[in-house]
């Protein structure tokens, strides 16, 4: 940990900014999640250094000697520098509501500084000026966050100031996904019991992305909220889920509920995401996939056309978190068409299938989005456990072959031939605009792009029409 924590004061060049803080006379502390993380080893990404014995406008006179200073949480006695992904903070003390009054104290105890941490796994602190000045490591950890760690424990630290920030239910159900640790019995009844509903969807959004992006078990949580009874409360269609039964022959985990969550976490595994956005679009549409089984599964357990119920109730779904049109679209987009992928393999579909495909797909979505989902929607039928099977990959990689085929690996391919294209037959109008699609249609069943052939068979058609 002592070998991390200089590798990581060297990659983010903080040592000649702590020192000035030091001969300034300020003691910094590295706080909450990031010390959590280095004891667990992970790779820290956000960085929270709590400096005690100096005022904030010292503080921001050192940082602006380093960058531009960000003041958007000055109010909070939180500052940072342009480019530097760390919040440099002072101690404080927040009143309840979603407009707290903030009590900075540059004095404060770093026991009382830890107290106001929500859990006690984020409730420790490492004092870099011993680090850098005496070469000296350690951890204070007044609330025994360290043991809890060891033990997979949540556990609050001080219940009071948990019930008045009810953010911290939502933190609590991402930790549970994150690092397979459980609430206390304490921890437990006080989600059971805390009042959420003045909680902002953007925040609720914010926690929720959260335990999707750094999960390989998001389920977990899900399934937390089951347990402890909050599930209907919060995500209605995914508790919808739960009793839904399936096939044995096809569905051999069980309920609708049990698919998704093994298909959620098949999604989370994945390694082949290009970015943080693309991964929640996916499992997102993993998540509301089957949600449409609520209301067309028969007494034979036949599920016909679930794929297009679903497309309402997962907007619905979505919407109470995010008011993201684009990403609301492309989850759409993934329900509605979830079976093609295989579907198209088993079919043995023709190229401009998957060219149709690309073109109902764009602008949101590329067929291998399509196909990851499909993959994680075979994955997540392991009767034996409730972890992912590990099973379709060869699927995914002849589907893939056929889209690649078909050139639509970026998605729908562009028109071939336009306009100026007819300009010495016909006059732009109607005629024209009908033209051009026949010619997109003709593009796309039968993969034409040379212009001229496009030009002549859309000619020959009309003409063949007016006879």
């Amino acid at each position: 940990m002592r070998v991390q924590l200089k590798e990581m004061l060297s990659k983010y060049k903080l040592v000649p900014i702590l020192k000035s803080i030091i001969k300034a006379g300020g003691t910094p502390y590295l706080v909450g999640g990031t010390v959590r993380d280095l004891i667990l080893g992970l790779d820290v990404k956000d960085i929270d250094i709590e400096v005690h014995g100096i005022l904030l406008e010292e503080l921001e006179k050192i940082l602006k000697k380093i960058g531009i200073v960000h003041l958007v949480g000055k109010q909070f006695g939180v500052l940072r520098i342009k480019s530097l992904d760390i919040d440099w903070s002072l101690p404080r003390r927040d009143s309840k509501g979603r407009k707290p009054k903030v009590e900075i104290d540059p004095n404060m105890d770093i026991k009382e500084a830890c107290r106001r941490r929500d859990l006690t796994i984020n409730a420790m602190a490492i004092n870099l000026s011993l680090f850098l000045t005496k070469n000296i490591f350690k951890i204070t950890d007044p609330y025994c966050g360290l043991n809890d760690i060891k033990n997979k424990k949540l556990k609050v630290v001080d219940e009071k100031l948990f019930f008045e920030d009810p953010l911290r239910f939502y933190r609590v159900i991402q930790f549970v996904s994150r690092f397979g640790m459980r609430p206390d019995a304490q921890l437990k009844n006080i989600c059971k019991k805390i009042d959420i509903r003045e909680v902002a969807k953007e925040r609720i959004y914010d926690e929720f992305k959260k335990m999707l992006l750094k999960s390989k078990r998001p389920s977990l949580g899900i399934r937390y909220l089951k347990e402890i009874v909050r599930l209907e409360d919060i995500m209605p269609e995914v508790y919808a889920l739960i009793g839904v039964d399936q096939p044995p022959k096809y569905h051999p985990e069980g309920d609708v509920f049990e698919h998704t969550m093994q298909a959620l976490d098949a999604a989370a595994m994945l390694d082949v995401y290009e970015d943080d956005y693309q991964k929640i679009i996916i499992m997102l549409g993993v998540l509301c996939h089957d949600f449409g089984k609520t209301l067309v599964t028969d007494r034979f357990l036949r599920a016909r056309g679930h794929e297009k119920e679903g497309v309402a109730l997962s907007k619905k779904f979505l919407k109470r978190f995010t008011g993201d049109i684009f990403l609301i679209k492309a989850v759409q987009k993934l329900v509605l068409h979830h079976l093609a992928p295989f579907g198209f393999l088993d079919q043995d579909a023709k190229l401009g299938a998957y060219r149709r495909l690309a073109k109902k797909l764009s602008p949101e979505l590329v067929p291998k989005d399509l196909g990851l989902v499909a993959l994680c929607d075979r994955r997540g039928r392991n009767a034996k456990s409730s972890k992912p099977l590990k099973e379709g990959k060869e699927l995914f990689d002849f589907y893939m072959d056929k889209v690649k085929e078909a050139q639509v690996e970026e998605g729908a391919p562009k028109p071939v031939l336009l306009g100026r294209h007819l300009l010495d037959i016909v006059d732009p109008g109607k005629k024209m605009g009908e033209l051009l699609r026949r010619a997109y249609e003709l593009q796309i069943e039968e993969g034409i792009v040379d212009p001229e052939e496009l030009k002549r068979r859309v000619m020959k058609y009309y003409s063949d029409i007016e006879k």
